[in-house]
């Protein structure tokens, strides 16, 4: 069995880092980081007109009609980039539950805009600091009108539509749970940002006050059309992971080789040696993983549960390590705010949390792996 990617999708992933590298530089990353705009608005339109952000998206909804390969080596440059877009947001997520659940209506309103750049969607799931499920979840929907509370969200502050998890049962259990639609511009939506350890990817707090919304998909499957995209968005957010832990690899390797100390390149030195070796093999282990979990997704194997939890636990630790490892490579200076070291440490954190702790998708693994010597 052949996992790697073909030499069309080499070719799309040498593109777009290419345009990467000359749309965001570090500079560009840092600008975000220094200032109040949320996301770089240039480089998000530029992702739209080369037609990135519909890879996935029907040509009949103005998309490019391709595969998850093709969105997989694109979000791997993204994540080597430290691009500050919401594309995890609005891509992986909020259209990809449309794309998956919604109805013609609701896919002719949306994912155009998504595709073009006109609009931008988040996915509002949890409600503060306990792991959502459908005993937490008190956010409903009834008679069309919303009402309730999701914190934080990411991009939630600038996206123009969520997909809302919300209870329209009267009970606890999975069943009881549905998605709604919302368009945030409604008079009952209100919005405040929230701070997080990296502000080049933006989160809020929205509360919704009797706001319209239609139901997304069928009443009472909410949670398991949740798990779907979430399955999806952890193997796709993986490959960002992945590129950051390459490009926080490459930076110390670089410096380690740059930096002389006592006459000799630190890389010289046994210690640096041993983290930078650490560092690789992490990646590896996580490359392994994103790229099996990139066949099941593509393949629409019944093994992507058990796929996509192991490429999010492996790429996160990884990520986490190396972004961690790059700091110390480079030492006092590392910790300075001049240093571009700061950008992968933070997107680290930041995705490490982005669809629920490690530690949640690591009892994923447990469960799908009892499931299957159940069988």
């Amino acid at each position: 069995m052949n996992f790697d990617f073909s030499d069309d999708q080499k070719l799309l992933k040498d593109q777009v880092a290419k345009f990467l590298a000359d749309k965001c530089k570090p500079e560009d990353v840092r600008k975000i980081l220094e200032s109040d705009a949320p996301y770089d608005k240039a480089l998000w339109q530029g992702l739209a007109d080369l037609g990135f952000l519909g890879t996935t998206i029907p040509e009949a909804y103005g998309g490019l009609g391709l595969g998850y390969l093709e969105l997989c080596v694109i979000a791997e440059e993204l994540g080597r980039a430290c691009a500050p877009v919401p594309l995890s947001s609005s891509v992986y997520l909020a259209s990809e539950a449309i794309n998956r659940f919604g109805s013609e209506e609701q896919k002719q309103a949306w994912l155009p805009k998504v595709a073009s750049g006109e609009a931008i969607g988040c996915f509002a799931f949890a409600e503060g600091v306990q792991a959502p499920n459908a005993r937490t979840i008190s956010t409903t929907l009834s008679g069309g009108k919303l009402s309730g509370a999701k914190l934080p969200v990411a991009d939630g502050d600038v996206a123009d539509f969520a997909v809302v998890v919300v209870k329209t049962g009267s009970g606890t259990s999975e069943g009881d749970l549905s998605l709604a639609l919302v368009d945030l511009s409604d008079a009952g939506v209100m919005r405040e940002t929230v701070s997080t350890i990296d502000p080049t990817r933006s989160h809020a707090n929205i509360t919704f006050d009797g706001a319209a919304a239609d139901l997304l998909g069928k009443e009472g499957e909410g949670w398991s059309a949740t798990q779907d995209v979430m399955n999806c968005a952890a193997v796709l957010i993986a490959f960002e992971q992945l590129g950051g832990t390459q490009a926080s690899l490459e930076m110390a390797k670089e410096y380690a080789l740059d930096r002389y100390a006592f006459g000799r390149q630190i890389g010289s030195y046994q210690a640096i040696k041993h983290k930078l070796a650490d560092m690789y093999v992490k990646l590896e282990l996580a490359r392994g993983h994103c790229y099996y979990g990139a066949w099941a997704l593509s393949t629409g194997s019944p093994e992507l549960p058990l796929a996509a939890a192991g490429a999010r636990v492996a790429a996160t630790e990884a990520f986490r390590f190396a972004a961690q490892e790059n700091i110390q490579t480079h030492g006092g200076i590392g910790y300075t705010w001049e240093a571009n070291t700061q950008f992968y440490y933070r997107r680290s954190k930041l995705l490490g949390l982005a669809l629920g702790a490690a530690g949640g998708w690591k009892e994923r693994i447990v469960r799908q792996l009892e499931q299957r010597n159940a069988a």
